[in-house]
């Protein structure tokens, strides 16, 4: 069986990324903007598929993150998958924006227990805790919430462990109160990046973890806003 060939994406932070998996290896493209995400995905993507010489019609699926995250990158990122999964019907991967950050901290530091935290505003985090797997995917190990930095479930953390995200920057002395100095290392300015979703999907295409465009919603965690 020949390698999926999966488009990844993320909009949910100030981040904008796209990751593409090919027989010929990964393709990917990362830029940081505030603002501008819309206007900027869609020209992203083709730039991608140019570069490994395919199209849409040529994807076995879409992979995005779902949230939580920014508001408007979460909606933007749903929308766009629904749209190409629709045009093209092929089905959607929905990867959490906490476990890709959890994803990026395998990849690159080799933390094998990551505790997430993204600001949600209104002084709370969205928390995420994340264990590896033996095939070297992150998973969850409690319910992703939206909590105040001062009251995050702490997990019966054993080892090594890493803190990953905006939360870690913004709330660190709550956090570290709270949980303790991570043991592994820090990251707080960490971003989501495609290429962890892409990870992340891969495996969850050959598991038939698939979903179809109707059935491909944001997370927010939170559903009011002040």
């Amino acid at each position: 069986m020949s390698d999926p060939r999966i488009l990844a994406f993320d909009t949910t932070s100030e981040a904008c990324s796209a990751a593409l998996s090919t027989a010929q290896g990964v393709f990917s493209r990362s830029e940081i903007m505030p603002r501008g995400h819309t206007r900027r995905l869609l020209p992203l993507l083709d730039e991608l598929l140019g570069q490994a010489a395919l199209q849409l019609s040529d994807l076995d699926a879409i992979a995005y993150c779902r949230g939580p995250g920014s508001f408007t990158g979460i909606r933007i990122a749903a929308g766009v998958a629904q749209g190409l999964a629709y045009g093209v019907n092929r089905p959607l991967i929905p990867v959490s924006t906490l476990a890709c950050l959890a994803q990026g901290v395998y990849r690159e530091q080799g933390g094998e227990v990551v505790l997430t935290a993204i600001d949600a505003r209104m002084d709370e985090v969205y928390w995420g805790v994340y264990q590896l797997t033996a095939q070297g995917i992150m998973v969850a190990m409690a319910d992703e919430l939206v909590v105040s930095p001062d009251a995050v479930p702490v997990p019966p953390l054993l080892g090594s462990w890493y803190g990953a995200g905006s939360g870690w920057s913004l709330y660190k002395e709550r956090l570290v109160a709270r949980c303790g100095k991570p043991t592994g290392g820090l990251d707080g300015g960490r971003l989501p990046d495609a290429r962890d979703c892409l990870s992340m999907a891969l495996a969850r295409y050959r598991e038939g973890a698939l979903v179809g465009a109707s059935d491909a919603l944001p997370v927010y965690l939170r559903n009011r806003v002040t």
